[in-house]
């Protein structure tokens, strides 16, 4: 199993790792790896990898069996298996998911209907509802977004055993994905603390470490996706 180093810190942009395997389709795996894998509706990081002689440019990751797999941009050079390599995040696009994501935790407690999609891309983001009318005040809406956002609640994640989630099946906020099972424990990220705790629900993403680092944001169109759907886009401005 690759270990995951982005679970622990989201702020390591470099970090060594070693090549384990490189699959049949070329993708690299490796002993450990700074690298998200597409999830959860959060798109798997792009950077590079360098070693002595050599430099690979990743054009995205994706989820394998054993963890993320490092997908190289066409016609790169890979390294062989048992290189050490350093491994190189582009931040800035890191970064602008993890602040999306973060705002689209927050967007949930604003909206507080159940959520049946969402993604995340390069400055936006969009949460699907189980909305069956549009919301009378866009801009309302919007002023309380920001306000948490500007409270800068700090964001925390902590794991706890399958069976509390059992025990608290309103955590789970989204319809269409479940959280992962099968590993005994889950993952919850935390916005707030104690009695100010405003949101908590199963991820698996990164986010950033307080409300304040998303900077302001702006609500986009909310369409309508079916009798029973609205989708809801937000924007960083």
């Amino acid at each position: 199993m690759t270990r995951q180093l982005f679970q622990d810190d989201a702020y390591l942009a470099e970090a060594t790792g070693v090549i384990s395997a490189v699959t049949d389709e070329g993708g690299l795996i490796l002993d450990q790896t700074v690298f998200y894998a597409t999830s959860g509706g959060q798109p798997g990081d792009r950077g590079s990898l360098n070693w002595d002689g050599g430099t690979c440019e990743i054009a995205t990751t994706v989820k394998g069996p054993d963890g993320p797999v490092l997908i190289p941009a066409d016609g790169a050079t890979l390294p062989p298996v048992g290189m050490e390599v350093m491994q190189s995040l582009d931040w800035r696009l890191r970064h602008t998911h993890m602040r999306v994501h973060t705002a689209l935790h927050l967007l949930s407690v604003v909206i507080p209907l159940p959520v049946t999609g969402g993604s995340i891309s390069d400055g936006k983001g969009r949460l699907d509802f189980d909305m069956p009318e549009a919301p009378d005040d866009k801009a309302a809406l919007e002023a309380v977004l920001n306000g948490l956002i500007e409270a800068d609640h700090v964001v925390t994640d902590e794991w706890v055993d399958e069976e509390v989630l059992d025990s608290n099946p309103d955590l789970v906020k989204t319809m269409s994905v479940a959280p992962p099972r099968g590993a005994g424990r889950i993952r919850l990220v935390r916005i707030g603390a104690g009695a100010e705790t405003v949101d908590l629900q199963p991820c698996g993403g990164t986010h950033v470490a307080r409300t304040g680092e998303i900077g302001p944001v702006r609500l986009g169109k909310i369409e309508k996706k079916g009798a029973q759907n609205r989708r809801v886009y937000l924007h960083l401005v």
